[in-house]
C-alpha cells in the first residue's frame, strides 16, 4: 500500500517586499516577513506530499517559503521526535508527527503569460512534489486555436459567438509518480467572479467602476462576462481531463475554481451525473411515444458517462463522515467552498479502482471576512482555506 497526501493552497498574492503587484498594492519588508512565516507555518502543518499553489507572482518567493518551512520542520522534529535511544522511539504516533523536508522535492512554476509590469502583475500557479515529476510539467494558457463558443437563438437563428484566446491564469498539468502509479495532476485557478467591466477606447477606467455613480446594469453585465469566461476556461480544463481519461490515466484536479461544487462551471469540469435508469427515457431518435432506450443501452450509457466523471473529495468525505460544513472562502458573511479536489473513477473504492481517499482535511481556522467585529479581516494571511486529500493506492499485482 502506498499512502500520499495532496493539497490545494491559494496563498493570496505571494511576492517579495516592495514589489507593486496590483495598483498601489505591495508588502512592506515587515509584512512580507510575516506573510512568509505564516505560509511556512501553514505548509508545515499540512505536511502534504504534493501541493498545488495558486496566486504565485514570484517563484523565488515561493522557494523562500519552502526553505523556511523546512527550517521549521527540522526544529519541530528535533523537539518532538525521540531518538533511537528511547524505548518508545518506534511508536507509530511519532511517524505521524514527523515532518518530511522538501529538500529533495521538485518545484514547478507556471508564470502568467499576461503578467505585466509593476501594478499590472498577474499571478501564476506552481506544484511542489516530494515524488518529483515523471516528465516536465505542461502549461496551458495561450490557446493554439481560439475557443469559439457558438450560440443560437430560440428560433434556431444565429445567436453569435463568444471567443477566448487565452486563459486568465495558467493550468499546469503534471505527471507525478506515486509508488507504481503515475497520477496526472491538473492545477488550476479559474476566472474570478470580479466583473469584467467595459472600458471605452481611450477611457482611463471603466465607467461602471465609478461607485459614486453606481450603474447596477453595467456591473451585472460585467458579472455575466466573467461567468462566461470562467465557464469557457472550465471547458478547456475539462478537455484536458478527457484527454487523460481516454488514455486510462488516473486524474486529480485541484485548485481555486472560484465557484462552488454545484455551479455550472464546476459541473462542466466534473461531467454529467448519470440518471438512475435511461430505460425510462425516450430515445433521441424516437418515432413514437413508446420508443425508449433498452436495458442494454442503459448499461452502455451508464458506463460511458461514469468512466469520464470526476468526483469531489469534499463530497465523498462529507458523505462518509456525516460532516455538514466544509468551507474554503468567506466573503460578506457567506462561507462556501470554492477550492476543490476532484478525482477520477480510479480513486473510488470499488473493484476497478487503484486506490481511495481515506480522509479529507480542511485548514480554515484563519478565515475571517470582517463580518464580525471580533474577527477582523487579516489581509496578510491567505483568504482561502487549504484542503488536503489523504490517499491510499493498492500495490500492483
Amino acid at each position: 500500500m502506498t499512502r500520499f497526501t495532496i493539497a490545494s493552497f491559494n496563498v493570496k498574492n505571494l511576492i517579495e517586499a516592495d514589489q507593486e503587484y496590483y495598483r498601489f498594492e505591495k508588502y512592506t519588508p515587515e509584512e512580507y516577513a510575516w506573510k512568509r512565516a505564516w505560509l511556512a507555518d501553514q505548509l508545515l502543518t499540512m505536511n502534504a506530499d504534493i501541493v498545488c499553489f495558486q496566486e504565485i507572482f514570484s517563484e523565488a518567493a515561493l522557494r523562500d517559503v519552502v526553505i523556511e518551512t523546512d527550517e521549521l520542520g527540522q526544529a519541530a522534529n528535533e523537539a518532538v521526535i525521540p531518538d533511537r535511544s528511547k524505548r518508545y522511539a518506534r511508536k507509530a504516533i511519532f511517524r505521524k508527527l514527523a515532518f518530511e523536508p522538501y529538500t529533495e522535492a521538485a518545484l514547478a512554476f507556471a508564470p502568467n503569460s499576461f503578467d505585466g509590469g509593476p501594478g499590472q502583475r498577474r499571478p501564476g500557479v506552481a506544484i511542489l512534489s516530494r515524488f518529483g515529476f515523471a516528465e516536465p510539467p505542461e502549461v496551458l494558457q495561450d490557446l493554439d486555436e481560439p475557443l469559439t463558443v457558438p450560440f443560437s437563438d430560440l428560433d434556431g437563428s444565429d445567436g453569435g459567438t463568444y471567443q477566448i484566446k487565452r486563459l486568465s491564469r495558467p493550468i499546469m498539468k503534471a505527471s507525478i509518480p506515486v509508488g507504481d502509479t503515475v497520477v496526472t495532476v491538473l492545477n488550476c485557478h479559474l476566472k474570478s467572479k470580479l466583473g469584467e467591466l467595459e472600458r471605452p477606447d481611450g477611457a482611463p477606467f471603466p465607467p461602471a467602476a465609478d461607485l459614486v455613480n453606481y450603474d447596477p446594469a453595467a456591473r451585472a453585465m460585467g458579472s455575466l462576462r466573467s461567468a462566461l469566461r470562467r465557464m469557457a476556461e472550465a471547458w478547456v480544463l475539462r478537455s484536458a481531463v478527457l484527454e487523460e481519461l481516454a488514455l486510462d490515466r488516473p486524474v486529480m484536479v485541484l485548485g481555486d475554481f472560484n465557484d462552488s461544487e454545484h455551479a455550472v462551471s464546476s459541473e462542466i469540469i466534473t461531467g454529467e451525473v448519470p440518471f438512475k435508469n435511461y430505460a425510462w427515457m425516450r430515445r433521441h431518435d424516437a418515432k413514437t411515444s413508446r420508443n425508449r432506450y433498452s436495458d442494454d443501452e442503459n448499461e452502455i450509457i451508464q458506463d460511458k458517462i461514469t468512466k469520464v466523471r470526476l468526483h469531489s473529495a469534499e463530497k465523498l468525505f462529507v458523505k462518509r463522515s456525516l460532516r455538514d460544513m466544509v468551507y474554503t472562502s468567506a466573503f460578506g458573511g457567506v462561507f462556501e467552498s470554492i477550492d476543490q479536489i476532484l478525482m477520477s473513477q480510479h480513486f473510488l473504492d470499488d473493484d476497478d479502482g487503484i486506490g481511495e481517499m481515506e480522509y479529507f482535511s480542511v485548514f480554515n481556522d484563519h478565515l475571517t471576512d470582517g463580518s464580525h467585529p471580533e474577527a477582523p479581516y487579516n489581509k496578510l494571511a491567505s483568504d482561502h482555506g487549504q484542503i488536503m486529500a489523504h490517499m491510499v493506492l493498492g500495490d500492483d499485482d
